[in-house]
C-alpha cells in the first residue's frame, strides 16, 4: 500500500518546539518533493513549506520563515519538519504531501497530524 505517514504531533506551550516526521510506505521519496500543509479550523489548508527532490531548495510560507526548517534523508525514506518558536497561530492539523515539484500536483497525501499550540 503507498501511503504518507506522519508523526510528531502534539500538545506544546507558546515557544516550544516540536518536529514532525513523513515517513513513506510502498515507495521511494527519491522520486518526489515533499510539501508540508497546515488546516485550522474554519481556515483553507495552506502550504507551510517544501523541499526539492535532491533537498537542494527549500521554501517556507511567509508566517513561519525563521521559525520552522524543512529537512529530508531519503536514506531513511523521511521528511522532517522543525517547527520553533511555536506559536498559537500554528495550531493546525498537518499534512504532508508528494508532488512530482514543488509547485506540482500532489500525488499522495498524509492523514495528518495534530498540532496544538497552547499554554
Amino acid at each position: 500500500q503507498l501511503q504518507l505517514v506522519e508523526s510528531g504531533g502534539g500538545l506544546v506551550q507558546p515557544g516550544g518546539s516540536l518536529r514532525l516526521s513523513c515517513a513513506a510506505s510502498g515507495f521511494t521519496l527519491d522520486y518526489y518533493a515533499i510539501a508540508w500543509f497546515r488546516q485550522a479550523p474554519g481556515k483553507e489548508r495552506e502550504g507551510v513549506s517544501c523541499i526539492s527532490k535532491s533537498g537542494g531548495s527549500t521554501n517556507y510560507a511567509d508566517s513561519v520563515k525563521d521559525r520552522f526548517t524543512i529537512s529530508r534523508d531519503n536514506a531513511k525514506n523521511t521528511v522532517y519538519l522543525q517547527m520553533n518558536s511555536l506559536k498559537p497561530e500554528d495550531t493546525a492539523v498537518y499534512y504532508c504531501a508528494a508532488p512530482l515539484y514543488c509547485s506540482g500536483y500532489v500525488e499522495y497525501w498524509g492523514q495528518g497530524t495534530q498540532v496544538t499550540v497552547s499554554s
